[in-house]
């Protein structure tokens, strides 16, 4: 029986693998298609052989040069940047789900994305610039950071019942981080307000290259050092007496943890700002569709998130003509109902689980 259950799981693993990687290309093909500048098929094949170097560059100044720029310049940055920054939220939540033994956890409950909101507004706000245009995603980064690692040293230093105190340390770092941001908000002038509010609901318009790169290096770092978490996760999930009579060095692995939710959302969330539900829905939705094991979770969490943030963009980006809506409150319209969704299914299955 056992045997059967684990086969149908790995079969759906593979099926909904398969189904992401299908719904990823299409997506992204549709993203470089589809935009406020207009681009036929035959431009876009014609610009990307340009790119490869099988037709020779575009004469500046072109229509041809023009197409070169919109798809190299402003829509591949975007899509890849998306796809970085989705992938980095989900396994973020992949982590923090195990390491609080919740479900329904997502990385802000240990104030990652309360500290990056509060950092990136004091870089605003005081017209920080030491570092050109990456000062303020840096200081979000950063911020981000020291934020998780105030949280873990305060629950580490009050309980011993880690997954606890840490929910309810963060639960009140959040609330002071919070009261700090709307503080400087409220000091801030107008034009200071204006960009504080649109990067806490969250945009990836304006990427480059360079955000992209700085976005992905410490994403690919963490994601590195996860492949070393599966089994590790799956142990950790028995509990800390049976994790530890199977040899495993429990509070290693849940600091580990730890620092890695944090490095991936304040890399996520440094650039594009705060971008909700990612962390919370898609692990939550993949763990009921293939179960608990880790080395199935979060690969397919990676695929999941890469392709809800770029269906959210591309909706943010062409719903409204000339108008650039926010992205997180794109994702929220999506994650919300499915959320709820998931939660009542979640709720269902423990009822017949008591009955």
């Amino acid at each position: 029986m056992a045997n059967n259950q684990l086969q149908r799981r790995r079969l759906t693993a593979w099926v909904l693998g398969i189904g992401l990687v299908v719904l990823l290309v299409a997506t992204i093909v549709w993203s470089i298609a589809t935009g406020q500048y207009a681009m036929t098929p035959d431009e876009l094949l014609a610009t990307i052989r340009r790119f490869v170097g099988i037709d020779p560059p575009a004469p500046i100044g072109s229509e041809l040069a023009r197409n070169d720029a919109v798809l190299l310049q402003v829509r591949l940055p975007r899509i890849v940047l998306g796809l970085v920054v989705g992938a980095a939220l989900a396994v973020a939540g992949v982590l923090t789900q195990s390491l609080f033994g919740n479900p329904l956890a997502e990385p802000g409950v240990i104030g990652i994305t309360s500290g990056a909101a509060l950092g990136a507004a004091i870089s605003i706000v005081f017209g920080f610039s030491w570092l050109g245009i990456a000062t303020t995603p840096f200081v979000a980064f950063l911020a981000g950071l020291v934020t998780s690692a105030i949280v873990w040293s305060i629950a580490r230093s009050i309980s011993t019942q880690r997954a606890v105190s840490l929910l309810l340390v963060g639960i009140a770092i959040n609330a002071l981080a919070g009261a700090a941001t709307a503080f400087i908000f409220v000091l801030a002038p107008t034009t200071a307000r204006d960009a504080v509010v649109f990067w806490q609901l969250g945009s990836i318009n304006g990427a480059t290259w360079t955000a992209v790169l700085m976005t992905a290096l410490p994403v690919a770092v963490a994601l590195i050092a996860v492949l070393w978490l599966p089994h590790r996760l799956d142990a950790l999930a028995l509990g800390d007496r049976a994790a530890k009579h199977l040899g495993l060095r429990v509070e290693l692995v849940r600091i580990l943890t730890i620092v890695l939710a944090a490095l991936l959302t304040g890399a996520a969330v440094s650039f594009v700002g705060v971008i909700g539900f990612v962390g919370l829905v898609v692990p939550h939705a993949v763990r009921l569709l293939v179960g608990p094991q880790h080395r199935h979770v979060l690969p397919l969490s990676l695929l999941g998130g890469a392709w809800l943030v770029s269906i959210a963009d591309l909706g943010a980006r062409t719903l409204v003509a000339a108008t650039d809506l926010p992205i997180g409150m794109m994702t929220a319209i999506i994650g919300a109902p499915v959320f709820l969704l998931l939660l009542r299914q979640t709720l269902d299955v423990q009822r017949r689980g008591e009955a």
